[in-house]
């Protein structure tokens, strides 16, 4: 049994929809065709619709600053577009019911919109429940799509089948209490040849109030179910033919990487391939359930496959990773040399604020940590301060070059860095595991940097 989860431009509108419910007929009778294949499934994770997530979270900013109006006009516009998608069920008698479903959504988003005008504030409690709403909608349109191309889709509500702690806006899954939720919401339908349908990044906690996972949390879901129902495969369906060997953004002509490590996806994604969430690969390393990356508007596309393993490639690295928008903070000890205890109060500063650090160098006297999240930044620097001085750096990027060839040629992390030649490097790092070696730079040099770096290891070497 498969696990396919569908971003949210591969549900964006009806033609979208349509690509999905070919794709998972196909998966369906592929699994038939197989000698010993597994009848059951597959189940399917999607996304909300294209942008709808912004935008849900764009009413909450609305109603928490007393815009009512501003509010209503953008949940009459959702309410719309999700209505007229909803024409992808071409079974009347089973659109109805979504759409009754789909208004009384709204109806309740409307009443929460004027509750929040009078209190002047969105608590993360209140974000969760906004912010969920697309992919409960987008779930239903999709079961009953499935359904009425006479594909028995069965809606299974996320808020029942995937089980939290209570962090609002970035909740942890429970995997047992997920598990003992799945087999009474989702497993049920498997069993009778149905297809079940969840929306992704939403979750709830025991006590059945709305959590999210994050965002971008929808792949984090897919593995968590994956993970949860014992999966043979599960399948990231996303608008792009897998993950590259760079940022398309950035850099001319990337390539597909066809095959990848556990490890080596897990550093891409946390250090920013946006393909891929970076928690998603926890739960199939857990449970060595491969995962594929595949493109629903190019489904003939080869892909990536994530295994624990990966074969050996003439290639020595195999892909960079940058994200943008990092904070450098610098920060030296008041005393000539670290004291005793120093990075120990230094780190419960950034977990008691609770901003997680990237890229961490030390010297004897000072350490340097990237953030990508500066919200709390000015809180942070004032914990510090009591025992040390602070410089920060803003708008910097963060480079990651990763290869298993790194770990097996200890000349090649000194070639990376000549390769980016006379690029200022404010940090460098080196993980532990020797897979991977990380680098700080100004954001403006960014696109030479990669472009350096995709020339001299990918361009002219192939997958």
């Amino acid at each position: 049994m498969k696990v396919m989860k569908f971003g949210g431009t591969s549900v964006a509108d009806r033609a979208a929809i349509e690509r999905l419910i070919a794709l998972v007929r196909a998966e369906r009778q592929a699994e038939a065709q197989k000698e010993g294949g597994d009848a059951r499934g597959p189940v399917v994770v999607v996304s909300a619709l294209s942008g709808v997530t912004d935008r849900l979270l764009g009413v909450a900013a609305l109603a928490g600053s007393g815009d009512v109006e501003g509010a209503h006009t953008s949940l009459q516009d959702l309410r719309q577009r999700h209505i007229t998608v909803s024409e992808v069920i071409t079974d009347e008698a089973l659109r109805q019911p979504v759409v009754d479903a789909l208004n009384r959504e709204f109806d309740e988003l409307e009443r929460v919109v004027h509750a929040l005008a009078v209190l002047q504030e969105v608590s993360p409690r209140w974000l969760d429940t906004l912010a969920a709403t697309g992919e409960v909608l987008s779930s239903q349109i999709v079961a009953a799509a499935l359904s009425a191309h006479k594909l028995q889709g069965a809606w299974v509500d996320a808020r029942k089948a995937v089980v939290t702690d209570g962090e609002h806006t970035a909740a942890a899954p429970l995997f047992q209490e997920t598990t003992a939720a799945l087999m009474t919401h989702a497993d049920p339908p498997l069993a009778a040849g149905r297809i079940p349908v969840l929306g992704g990044f939403v979750g709830a906690t025991t006590a059945g109030v709305t959590t999210t996972l994050g965002r971008g949390g929808s792949d984090f879901s897919a593995a968590i179910v994956g993970a949860c129902l014992g999966a043979d495969e599960i399948q990231i369906w996303t608008d792009v033919d897998g993950m590259l060997t760079a940022d398309p953004r950035i850099v001319k002509a990337p390539q597909v990487v066809p095959h990848l490590s556990f490890a080596e996806a897990s550093e891409l994604a946390y250090f920013g391939a946006k393909v891929l969430h970076p928690a998603t690969i926890q739960p199939a390393v857990a449970r060595n359930i491969p995962v594929r990356i595949l493109n629903s508007h190019r489904a003939q596309a080869r892909g990536t496959l994530i295994t624990a393993e990966r074969p050996k490639s003439v290639r020595p690295l195999t892909a960079v990773a940058s994200k943008k928008g990092v904070t450098v903070v610098n920060i030296t000890s008041t005393r000539m040399l670290m004291a005793h205890g120093f990075l120990r109060r230094l780190f419960e500063v950034f977990e008691r604020h609770k901003t997680p650090v990237d890229v961490v160098t030390t010297s004897e006297v000072s350490v340097s940590v990237t953030i990508d999240d500066a919200r709390r930044l000015p809180a942070i620097i004032e914990g510090l301060s009591g025992f040390a001085e602070v410089v920060q750096q803003d708008e910097m990027a963060i480079v990651c070059v990763v290869g298993d060839g790194l770990h097996d040629d200890p000349t090649l992390a000194s070639q990376v860095l000549a390769s980016v030649g006379d690029v200022p490097l404010r940090m460098v790092s080196q993980a532990a595991s020797r897979r991977n070696i990380t680098f700080v730079i100004s954001e403006a040099e960014l696109p030479t940097a990669l472009g350096r770096l995709h020339d001299r290891f990918f361009a002219s070497v192939p997958a």
